[in-house]
């Protein structure tokens, strides 16, 4: 868990994706500490969280945000953004918690992998080589090339990582882990126009899907825009939340 910024400010919780852990928000984060307290951490089976053992179920993804929120996340409510798989675990604790915890939520390209039109990459994930899954899907999302690159320490990880990849996107896969309907705070759908098109199209979908809420594109990003994007991403969230929090 770290926990950064200002101390007695609005709290802002950020939910990393697969494959990922609380690092790869770190550079939103520093965008955001000057005025809000913002919290991060490693979900189960990721980072710090690896010890942290099964099940590695969306619903479990959401008790611990839930968890989060209840013990870190101050007296009133808070902010959450969520990237890629993290975005579902934020409006499903979104959607458990309702306004009198959360805020505001916001999702950068959370994959909808339950519905019918979601390409099917994540069928091909292996429960019996979960660490051919885990490179694999690495390497889809970064390149072979900066794989490669990559110390044979971290590689290492990422492939240990497998059984926890594997085991959340086929249960993401499997059924809707939130409703809609249950969801009556502001939200904020963020794609980057480099996005994939699967990518773009979903926070759309999720926008018409929720009462009220609003979607816009990162300019020159792509699926990692939190990342690589941190000051957009952050400006975008701030004047969301000056108008609807």
């Amino acid at each position: 868990m770290l926990i950064a910024g200002v101390a007695d400010a609005p709290t802002v919780v950020l939910v990393h994706g697969s494959m990922d852990r609380s690092t790869g928000l770190a550079r939103l984060s520093r965008r955001l500490e000057s005025d809000y307290r913002v919290v991060r951490y490693d979900r189960r089976g990721y980072g710090r969280s690896r010890e942290v053992g099964a099940p590695f179920t969306v619903q479990a993804h959401i008790d611990d945000l839930c968890n989060v929120i209840e013990c870190h996340g101050g007296d009133g409510s808070i902010d959450v953004i969520g990237h890629s798989f993290g975005g579902n675990v934020a409006l499903g604790a979104t959607a458990r918690l309702g306004a009198t915890r959360v805020r505001t939520v916001t999702v950068y390209e959370p994959p909808l992998s339950w519905t019918p039109d979601w390409p099917g990459g994540s069928a091909h994930l292996s429960a019996d080589a979960p660490e051919n899954s885990a490179e694999a899907f690495m390497r889809r999302l970064i390149g072979d090339a900066r794989w490669e690159r990559l110390p044979s320490r971290t590689r290492a990880e990422r492939v240990a990582e497998g059984p926890v990849l594997v085991a959340e996107l086929g249960d993401l896969r499997s059924r809707a882990p939130w409703d809609p309907a249950a969801i009556t705070v502001p939200v904020l759908t963020l794609a980057g126009s480099r996005g994939r098109d699967h990518h773009r199209a979903a926070v759309r979908t999720i926008a018409e899907w929720i009462d009220g809420a609003e979607t816009t594109e990162v300019e020159g990003a792509h699926h990692f825009g939190p990342n690589t994007h941190p000051g957009e991403v952050a400006a975008l969230w701030r004047d969301f939340v000056a108008r609807r929090g």
